[in-house]
């Protein structure tokens, strides 16, 4: 039976929009004391996007810290946040930053309307209430995280989204303004998870018509941001950024995002780089990608860490297998059925030696 998915009902593209923000959500306001919350990257705090940040006499912003990817029990602080505010529930919750932030804005307008902790759901389709009302910002271009149906949370035992219908935002504003400040080693790492998205998906066991239609547009803004330059490489890498995640929500990753999994939840690093690192040492599995990206690292002077892997005790490289190994529709999209008898702990074991 087919999937029929969730995807984000609202859009608004342009350099500017996000000056449309306060009237798209006056449309959701409902009384005079409701209220909506803001979470903003803290990175934002004393900057111009701050004070452009319209809010009602009773809204509340959170400025949340993303130096360490997001975990369910942050996720389980902000939300008792929210609700201490206030005795009823906020008429929507923004997300304004890259990938982490929305993420935690997912999360949150899911825990205000589901019991117990983020821990509890991560997994697919956990998840029984429908969200708040939810608004993506970004301003970082390349997570996907503006259109998927997963929240990348970092529980006490896993790495693992919640992956789900209700996590999708209602509403994206995606303004390319937002993203010309971002530092240039940033912008590659994030930039590069719609590249790699796009290079699993399209090598997957899982691939369609609708996943390749996307993932192809996106693989050719990519190459024209990161090979070819221009002036509106932020336009395009917003929308490859959509494209990417488009891409995903009818198929799935695979190998280099099992891994950069296993590794950030051991190791605490963040997606983008996580994933550039893991990606830099899978040849065997997708050479052209593979010869691409060190191309486009070549082009852009990054220099990626390595040996990261080296000195890590035995019982964390375990653990780096385990997180990895959860993932099991990721290694199915990438290897088929028979995954199982491909990638073995030790075939594992022995890629993240190489990191």
């Amino acid at each position: 039976m087919f999937r029929n998915f969730k995807m984000v009902s609202r859009v608004v593209f342009g350099r500017g929009c996000f000056d449309q923000l306060d009237d798209i959500l006056a449309e959701k306001r409902s009384e005079d004391d409701s209220f909506i919350v803001f979470l903003v990257d803290d990175v934002f705090k004393q900057s111009r996007l701050a004070k452009r940040i319209s809010t009602k006499n009773k809204d509340f912003i959170i400025w949340v810290n993303v130096d360490d990817e997001p975990k369910t029990a942050y996720v389980d602080d902000l939300t008792r946040r929210v609700k201490g505010y206030s005795n009823r529930p906020p008429d929507g919750v923004v997300g304004i930053g890259g990938g982490s932030a929305m993420d935690l804005a997912k999360a949150v307008s899911l825990m205000l309307t589901n019991p117990g902790s983020a821990a509890d759901y991560q997994g697919w389709d956990l998840i029984k209430n429908p969200a708040v009302y939810h608004v993506g910002v970004p301003t970082l271009s390349g997570t996907g995280a503006e259109v998927s149906r997963t929240t990348v949370l970092s529980g006490p035992e896993k790495k693992l989204g919640i992956n789900s219908d209700h996590t999708v935002f209602d509403q994206i504003v995606l303004d390319p303004e937002l993203v010309a400040g971002a530092p240039a080693d940033q912008r590659f790492y994030t930039g590069m998870d719609t590249y790699i998205h796009c290079v699993e998906s399209l090598n997957g066991t899982y691939l369609n018509a609708f996943s390749k239609a996307y993932g192809e547009k996106a693989l050719e803004l990519c190459r024209e941001v990161f090979l070819d330059g221009g002036d509106d490489s932020d336009d395009k890498l917003m929308m490859a950024s959509y494209c990417g995640g488009m891409s995903i929500a009818y198929s799935q990753v695979g190998i280099c995002h099992a891994l950069s999994y296993g590794l950030s939840f051991v190791l605490g690093l963040h997606h983008g780089i996580g994933n550039c690192i893991v990606f830099d040492y899978l040849d065997e599995y997708y050479p052209d990608g593979v010869n691409e990206f060190r191309r486009m690292a070549d082009k852009h002077a990054v220099c990626l860490p390595r040996n990261i892997v080296a000195d890590v005790e035995k019982d964390q490289l375990e653990k780096m297998v385990d997180v990895a190994l959860v993932l099991e529709p990721l290694w199915e999209n990438a290897l088929g059925a028979g995954w199982k008898e491909i990638m073995t702990r030790d075939k594992i074991k022995k890629l993240y030696r190489r990191m």
